[in-house]
C-alpha cells in the first residue's frame, strides 16, 4: 500500500510540475507575434533566442529582432 501511495504522490509531482511551465510571447520589431511553448533561452555569446514553437519545432531569432518578450498568464 505504502508503494501504492508513492507511486500516486510522485505522479501528482509530476504533473504539478509539468502545468507550471509558462509559455511566451515575443513582438518582433517588424510587428510578428510568436508564442512560444516553454520558456526561450538566450544566448549571450552567439545573440540568438532558441525557442519552440507551437508544433514544437526548435526555432531560433536574433535577439536584436525581439522588442518585448513576456511570460503568457494561465
Amino acid at each position: 500500500m505504502k508503494k501504492l501511495a508513492a507511486v500516486l504522490a510522485a505522479c501528482a509531482m509530476t504533473f504539478t510540475l509539468a502545468a507550471c511551465s509558462s509559455n511566451y510571447v515575443m513582438h518582433t520589431n517588424d510587428g510578428r507575434t510568436i508564442v512560444t511553448d516553454g520558456k526561450p533561452m538566450v544566448d549571450d555569446d552567439t545573440g540568438m533566442i532558441s525557442y519552440k514553437d507551437a508544433q514544437g519545432n526548435e526555432q531560433q531569432i536574433n535577439r536584436s529582432d525581439v522588442k518585448e518578450m513576456v511570460e503568457m498568464g494561465q
